[in-house]
């Protein structure tokens, strides 16, 4: 555990440069007539959740080049994610993702949980894959599966998975399903269609009543010539069979290159049906970048959206669960999601900045260059010491990478848990 006084003393090194940059920011704000102290409350207030399976090197098909000190267990993956929460203190909940992350004593992991100012934000269910002692095999399909012995399977996993979430007060599912099919004939569309929104609902109708079910969907990989939920308007249908808490869930990465992401989240929150997000950074497909590496300006109009739809109290959506779903191959993965988490504060203090009365105003005079460049002037601002404000303020660090390398955090791991360690999960 990181102390606060280490994180203090670490502040107070940075402070001269940090007052500088933070004082012309809050007076070139205060020239534009906005509130600079406003914005930084709403910025500390923005948690994103942490995934269990992002603790460790990731990978691709070919290869995996574990770094060493990675979680073995499920208490370790809460180590490392207080770990990120003291830097940050935007990173107060951890996802866990059955069946690697089973509690074997649920109230040793809530205490634990506690100590550290954590919380479990959503429970992941597992059936693209088949574990050891598996009966049968969702090679053909889970939910979707021609066979009902298979679906059932899938289905009782799935509220095993609520159980575990429940013993830790977890209030959402979250549904990611590999079915889908490679060749043209292999599955019948409307019948595997039916057969999973019918498992769903099974589902659906075990949790309990204040739950919340996210449908995620993605257009191709396993299966490259169908997927059961290729797009947002088959999760959104799937919902509305399911019932009012079940909600979409959108992945960044799942989508095809050019999609206008940004769009479908207008439309989901119009619906009131966005339940959740995966943050991540693609250049092709689900490729589970660091997020805002690679198309930093799609992630602010997406951020511009979810600000309109929040600040519009004609829109009816839940409030949304905001989490990080990447893989690591070639950066140490704790300073990947350091890096995510300061990305994705900044997009969304930008998107605060955008005057939506100017904007309405262009839109509905069909001002397209005026309109253009209000969105522009938020984009290019630099709001980074707003960002590291907020962060100062909730008690973290200035710049959470930073001590984090001065910290020498990984090599205290690797002490600690061994060169070979490599993370439990995918």
């Amino acid at each position: 555990m990181i102390k606060t006084e280490r994180i203090a003393d670490y502040n107070q090194s940075l402070n001269d440069n940090h007052g500088f940059r933070w004082g012309y920011l809050a007076e070139h704000l205060s020239r534009k007539r906005i509130d600079a102290d406003a914005l930084v409350e709403k910025v500390r207030q923005f948690q994103v959740a942490i995934p269990s399976w992002a603790l460790g090197t990731g990978g691709t098909r070919f290869g995996r080049y574990p770094g060493g000190g990675e979680p073995r267990s499920l208490e370790e993956k809460i180590e490392d994610v207080g770990m990120l929460q003291a830097l940050n203190r935007a990173s107060g909940s951890i996802s866990l993702h059955i069946p690697w992350d089973i509690p074997e004593d649920p109230q040793a992991v809530k205490d634990l949980l506690a100590s550290y100012d954590l919380t479990i934000d959503s429970v992941n269910s597992n059936t693209f894959q088949d574990q050891k002692e598996q009966p049968l095999s969702y090679k053909f399909g889970s939910l979707c599966h021609t066979d009902d012995a298979t679906r059932r399977q899938a289905v009782e996993h799935n509220i095993e998975v609520v159980r575990y979430g429940e013993q830790l007060g977890c209030r959402t599912l979250t549904v990611w399903l590999a079915d889908g099919s490679n060749f043209p004939g292999q599955q019948h569309f409307r019948r595997a269609y039916q057969r999973t929104a019918d498992s769903l609902k099974a589902i659906y109708g075990a949790m309990p009543a204040d739950w919340t079910m996210l449908i995620e969907y993605k257009p191709y990989e396993p299966h490259f010539y169908s997927m059961i939920i290729p797009d947002w308007g088959t999760s959104f249908q799937l919902t509305q069979y399911c019932g009012p808490n079940a909600q979409v869930l959108v992945d960044l990465g799942h989508h095809l290159p050019n999609t206008n992401i940004e769009q479908i989240v207008g439309r989901l929150l119009h619906f009131g049906r966005l339940g959740g997000f995966h943050f991540n950074g693609s250049m092709y497909g689900d490729d589970d970048l660091t997020t805002g590496s690679i198309k930093p300006f799609q992630l602010f109009l997406i951020f511009n959206e979810l600000v309109d739809g929040a600040n519009d109290p004609a829109v009816k959506n839940p409030e949304v669960a905001y989490m990080i779903d990447a893989s690591h191959n070639t950066k140490d993965p704790l300073e990947d999601l350091l890096q995510s988490v300061q990305n994705i504060l900044t997009s969304y203090a930008k998107a605060l900045l955008v005057d939506r009365d100017a904007l309405s105003a262009a839109q509905e005079a069909n001002e397209v260059t005026t309109a253009e460049e209000i969105l522009k002037d938020a984009f290019l601002t630099d709001v980074r010491p707003l960002v590291a404000e907020a962060m100062r303020r909730n008690g973290g660090a200035l710049d959470p990478i930073g001590l984090f390398r001065q910290l020498d955090v990984r090599r205290h791991l690797i002490d600690k848990r061994g060169r070979r360690a490599v993370a439990t999960g995918l």
